[in-house]
């Protein structure tokens, strides 16, 4: 495969800025909601989270 010429680096940065600076209102609003989160919020990610973990360590193991 061949390396990208400098234009498409170059426009794929100012891509990647344009994102950042798209999000950047969402991502401080998450930001300042997920500090007043307490510790019930919390579980109803780390249950998933867990959750998927453990597929992902069965799935592994089937595997082998």
């Amino acid at each position: 495969m061949e390396e990208p010429s400098t234009w498409e680096k170059i426009l794929l940065g100012a891509a990647a800025l344009l994102v950042l600076v798209w999000f950047m209102p969402g991502i401080k609003a998450a930001s300042t909601r997920s500090r007043q989160a307490g510790p019930r919020n919390w579980r109803g990610v780390l249950i998933p989270l867990g959750l998927v973990m453990l597929v992902v360590i069965l799935l592994i193991a089937l595997v082998r």
